[in-house]
């Protein structure tokens, strides 16, 4: 909470008080022209939310891999050693001066995964070559009998059945009793018998260990952060993050066969899923943007592409869930800021709906058209997007140029847009990123 009566405040109060507090951070800057330019750059990004006309449309491309291997580092050295990655994030910063920070978290701590023993994913060093991404490892973590289990208590559920298949460290927490059991004295010594089974001490000396990584990588990164906001004035672009309730069970539960053979099979249960985890969702992105003190929630949207299923299954199936999650941000005055991978042409429509207030949102765009994404968006969400990576690593300087050109002569002239990428860059040719920089700055200010 932001305020004692933040329970009496209206979602737009609650919002000016979040944009407040972002654009006037307590930060020592370097000088009070680094300060002056952090402003102005927040600035923007109120502006262009509020479907105003800024000074200039923002700059704020997805960034993945790209700093590091514009160094000359790979992505094993970017999970592995945070000198390398502190010098590449600063080298990419400073020479191309975006309008809002790269996002570090995107970089994994390797060593933290090591030590769990994480099954979801492969990366660096980890079943994938060295200079690669990671990559997600498809399989149904959630078994199709499972659904109940979930719906009932998701917390239950993610203890005893979820977290011990995804972790190979953490497969004792199936046998520790569930935190609810902790209800009066006579009730209470039975639940911490379990502790005393060596397994179960193994997984704590790991939790231990693990904990100890995760604040050095996190020290690490408000370290890398800090020094590009305090000496570049270039602000940060997401205070927390959740997910669609769909995507939660498809992405990295049920999987993409799993879920879709599941709409078949057991549609009721997968949309009393979805309704169950909401709250849950909300209460993560709310809980990581008031201790950050950022009004700005990142969500990655992916199985509601086109493609993924048709508009009628995106409107009753991943929509109605989804809309509960991003009215549970926008009560609390956060701006959900969904990146829809992939394309959404045929969802720009369901998108567009009334429920939904007015300049409360971010929409940024990857292979959708943007002409129709303006029909559609314009006077009614901020949106952007959405420079192909294709482009930016196989196309010349002069391309992207005419490229940004067309764009925001197109979408950006009244106002309530963003300039992105399409997708979070991994590889680009360095000349064509600068490209696509400057001629965001050139044509920005001219819409």
């Amino acid at each position: 909470m932001f305020t004692d009566d933040w329970d009496t405040l209206t979602p737009d109060q609650r919002l000016a008080a979040r944009l407040d507090a972002w654009q006037n951070a307590p930060i020592e800057f370097a000088s009070p022209e680094v300060a002056a330019a952090y402003r102005d750059r927040v600035q923007l990004y109120r502006d262009a939310i509020g479907l105003k006309k800024p000074a200039r449309v923002p700059i704020a491309p997805w960034i993945g891999l790209f700093p590091l291997r514009y160094a000359g580092f790979t992505a094993h050295d970017a999970y592995y050693d945070t000198g390398k990655l502190a010098e590449a994030w600063d080298r990419y910063h400073r020479d191309f001066m975006p309008d809002g920070l790269a996002v570090s978290t995107v970089i994994i701590p390797g060593r933290l995964f090591d030590l769990l023993d994480y099954k979801l994913y492969q990366w660096p060093g980890h079943g994938t070559p060295e200079d690669t991404s990671y990559q997600y490892v498809e399989r149904e973590w959630m078994k199709d009998d499972e659904y109940d289990a979930l719906i009932n208590d998701p917390s239950s559920y993610w203890q005893h059945r979820y977290l011990p298949r995804a972790f190979g460290a953490l497969e004792p927490l199936a046998m520790l009793a569930p935190f609810t059991d902790l209800v009066e004295m006579p009730f209470t010594f039975p639940f911490f018998l379990p502790f005393t089974a060596p397994p179960v001490r193994e997984m704590l000396g790991k939790i231990v260990e693990a904990s100890d990584l995760a604040m050095d990588w996190l020290q690490t990164l408000i370290a890398i952060d800090g020094k590009q906001i305090a000496t570049l004035g270039i602000p940060g672009l997401a205070g927390g993050a959740t997910k669609a309730p769909y995507d939660v069970l498809g992405d990295t539960m049920r999987g993409t066969r799993g879920l879709m053979l599941d709409k078949f099979r057991r549609l009721d249960k997968v949309l009393e899923a979805c309704d169950r985890l909401v709250p849950n969702l909300v209460d993560w992105a709310v809980r990581a943007c008031d201790v950050n003190r950022h009004p700005l929630c990142f969500i990655p949207l992916h199985k509601g592409a086109d493609g993924f299923m048709s508009d009628e299954d995106f409107r009753t199936i991943y929509w109605p869930s989804f809309k509960k999650v991003l009215l549970g941000l926008i009560d609390q005055g956060i701006v959900p800021l969904c990146f829809a991978e992939g394309g959404y042409n045929e969802r720009l429509e369901a998108i567009r709906d009334p429920e939904i207030p007015a300049g409360r949102m971010i929409w940024m765009f990857d292979s959708t058209d943007m002409r129709a994404a303006k029909r559609n968006l314009g006077g009614y969400q901020c949106f952007g997007g959405n420079v192909p990576g294709s482009l930016l690593t196989m196309g010349t300087p002069e391309k992207v140029d005419a490229y940004v050109k067309d764009l925001l002569g197109d979408v950006a002239g009244d106002g309530g847009f963003l300039l992105g990428t399409g997708i979070v860059l991994d590889e680009a040719d360095p000349a064509c990123f600068k490209a696509f920089v400057e001629a965001g700055r050139r044509y920005g200010a001219q819409v």
